[in-house]
């Protein structure tokens, strides 16, 4: 994290101290974990570690401090991982350190935070506040920090929010020689801009959402700096090729809606968005249809079926959700040990995504967790995915919670 960024933790550090004496409570949780992941194929590329495990580790607490009756609060959430085989992934961050106050219809946070925006499963087309994350996983559901300063009011037409963004951040990419790398280098150390202002430019978002009915609905706009990346080619001081980011600076605009009827839940995502060349119409769309008590067990069995479609092209950042179908499924045993299993797979004719994650309670502390990201019938010369068909992995994580 840039050194810029420490204004937000001395600025709440202060409110904590300052605050300690007449807080309602301080809880501490969090957890700490073990994630070895397996590599089961050799690599592709040399110099990269070869198959077998590669050993994790994740602290993770976090502290939240409540005074005037819960109608303030402030969350600490620092995270650290250490990576045997990637330099990248061994890091410190500041998941969270945000200031909420709650005064009737009007919420303001002030600090690091994480909003989340979007229905559907296999892609999170309309959450764009957030960076992701890349070095925790190739599915973007892991993200940074956002400095902001968000107001929300609540009214009987919706709820209406005003984001303003000061200062970037950059998204993570493993280290040169780790696996996940895709087909070449990306030199963090030489990123681009297109605004003058570089990382400090301030973005702004706008959101509105309401439920109306069976109808969950969002609608979003946004200007700022690209969370997704060109990647331009380029040759390092070594001659070697490697791959630059380039963020630009975009416009977008985004809907997001769910319908529920009995077992059914309709969703849909879908954003056009200016700036990286032309404009970019990207959705997906689908269904979860549920189970309840399969074969007169405790057991709830959604089914999940999405249709992902994005018209970018070349010159904008690369993506594999151009034209494919989401298959998948949720089970819950609904057991006194929260046993869960989720797993799809993204379907494409040049190479295909398949995950697989399993969870369950190993008493009052402790959490398994098991997930799966395996590359199939990758096209080495026509899908994107083709520096990665030799990367599948198995994470296994287990977690004792503070």
């Amino acid at each position: 994290m840039k050194a810029r960024s420490f204004w937000t933790v001395s600025v709440l550090t202060a409110l904590a101290w300052g605050h300690a004496g007449a807080a309602e409570g301080v809880d501490w949780s969090g957890y700490v974990s073990l994630e070895p992941r397996f590599f089961p194929h050799s690599p592709q590329f040399p110099g990269q570690p070869g198959s077998g495990m590669s050993p994790s580790a994740v602290f993770a607490p976090e502290m939240r401090l409540a005074w005037n009756d819960g109608d303030d609060r402030l969350t600490f959430a620092p995270w650290a991982r250490w990576d045997a085989d990637d330099a990248e992934r061994s890091h410190l961050d500041l998941r969270e350190a945000s200031w909420l106050r709650v005064r009737g219809p009007w919420t303001w946070r002030l600090g690091l935070g994480r909003v989340f925006w979007g229905v559907t499963e296999s892609r999170h087309l309309v959450d764009i506040v957030n960076q992701s994350d890349r070095v925790e996983d190739v599915d973007d559901e892991d993200k940074l920090g956002q400095p902001m300063i968000a107001v929300e009011r609540w009214t009987p037409a919706g709820t209406f929010g005003v984001f303003l963004l000061p200062g970037f951040r950059e998204r993570s990419f493993p280290a040169p020689d780790a696996r996940l790398r895709g087909p070449l280098p990306i030199d963090t150390d030489r990123a681009q801009y297109e605004s003058g202002a570089g990382d400090r430019r301030v973005d702004w978002a706008l959101r509105w959402s309401d439920a109306i009915g069976n109808w969950d609905l969002g609608m979003s706009a946004f200007r700022g700096t690209s969370r997704e990346p060109r990647l331009l080619a380029a040759i390092d001081d070594g001659n070697r090729a490697v791959l630059i980011p380039r963020y630009d600076v975009i416009t977008q605009v985004g809907i997001d809606a769910q319908y529920t009827e009995g077992a059914w839940l309709w969703k849909l995502e879908t954003l056009a968005r200016r700036g990286h060349g032309g404009t970019i119409e990207a959705l997906v769309a689908g269904f979860e249809y549920t189970l309840f008590n399969v074969r007169e067990a405790a057991a709830d069995l959604g089914l999940l079926v999405e249709y992902l479609y994005d018209d970018r092209d070349q010159t904008a950042p690369p993506t594999i959700y151009d034209d494919d179908l989401f298959l998948g499924f949720r089970l819950s045993l609904n057991d006194t040990d929260g046993t869960a299993v989720l797993g799809g797979a993204v379907v494409d004719g040049n190479g295909s995504l398949a995950v697989l994650e399993v969870e369950r309670r190993l008493g009052d502390v402790w959490k398994f967790e098991a997930e799966v990201r395996w590359f199939l019938g990758v096209d080495a010369d026509e899908s994107l995915l083709a520096g990665f068909r030799d990367d599948s992995f198995v994470t296994l994580r287990v977690s004792r919670y503070l």
